[in-house]
């Protein structure tokens, strides 16, 4: 099969890349994949991993009982077994493996396997431009999910991208009015187009101004930033990760009391229903496209500012 593969030598397009199909797994048509800020930060030598990348998909499942429909998956496979697994806690199960970042071959394939519990099916009122969204909106619900939003009343999203996008979306859809705060002026046009609160990040003088700050910068410098922003005893939610090792000074953390809140994966039902309900506005996050021959290349561009 063709497959965009990372390894040692770098990142190569695989014409016919010959893998046993994993055992118990279900064999998904990939039909389109979108390329990550953490796919940007795999290559940089992230995780250390090296296989198939992507995992924000929509596909066709081709066995089990989602077989001919439109699905996305879910991309933490947990044991099933261990203590995690069996308090629910299966995104965190130690011996997971996650969908084209941790042991696991990922979307920029013809074909990805994933367990059969990972698999929602789409409905047919969302095209494939915007089931590809699924994942990374679901990240995006993840707050709501982790955190009582009413108790927050100046809430900012740090970075304008697409993941600041969508959370800034669904904070939006739960009654929050953030202020995305950003340095790229087309992105943040796009989003006051959507009649949201947006700011330069170099106009962001003043220091100690929301209750709730939402790093989306994928960038080493959001942290220190949120907590420039953050009032003491506020809450920060990190949704950044990337390759780079030195970490910030977190002394800020303990003289303000601030609370710091990892956020990752989310619940797909709640993603899936937004877009149905055409709640969230997706089409725009689409600023490129390619073939997976052109994969390479279609990285490449990923890391312009301009793009989405």
């Amino acid at each position: 099969m063709r497959a965009l593969q990372l390894s040692e030598k770098g990142l190569e397009f695989q014409s016919s890349l010959e893998l046993a199909p994993p055992p118990g797994l279900v064999r998904v048509r990939v039909s389109q994949a979108g390329i990550c800020e953490t796919d940007l930060q795999l290559v940089q030598g992230y995780m250390g991993f090296q296989g198939i990348l992507g995992h924000e998909f929509v596909g066709v499942a081709e066995e089990g009982k989602h077989s001919g429909q439109r699905v996305a998956g879910e991309i933490n496979c947990p044991c099933g077994e261990c203590d995690f697994c069996r308090r629910g806690l299966g995104n965190h199960c130690p011996t997971r493996t996650v969908l084209g970042i941790l042991n696991h071959h990922g979307a920029f394939a013809d074909f990805v396997w994933l367990p059969e519990a990972n698999l929602h099916p789409v409905p047919d009122s969302v095209e494939d431009d915007r089931a590809i969204f699924v994942e990374p909106l679901a990240a995006a619900f993840q707050i709501p999910a982790q955190l009582d939003l009413t108790q927050y009343r100046d809430v900012i999203v740090l970075g304008d991208g697409r993941l600041g996008n969508l959370c800034a979306q669904v904070l939006a859809l739960h009654d929050r009015n953030p202020l995305i705060v950003g340095k790229h002026a087309e992105k943040l046009a796009r989003l006051k187009s959507m009649g949201l609160q947006t700011a330069m990040l170099d106009e962001m003088t003043e220091t100690s101004v929301a209750d709730l700050v939402v790093d989306c910068t994928g960038s080493p410098t959001g942290l220190p930033t949120a907590c420039r922003l953050v009032r003491p005893r506020g809450t920060i939610v990190l949704k950044t990760t990337t390759a780079d090792e030195g970490g910030p000074n977190l002394a800020p953390i303990v003289i303000d009391e601030i609370t710091l809140v990892g956020s990752r994966c989310g619940p797909f039902p709640a993603a899936i229903e937004a877009l149905a309900a055409d709640q969230i506005d997706v089409l725009p996050l689409i600023t490129s496209r390619f073939p997976l021959e052109q994969g390479v290349e279609a990285f490449d561009v990923a890391q312009a500012k301009d793009q989405m």
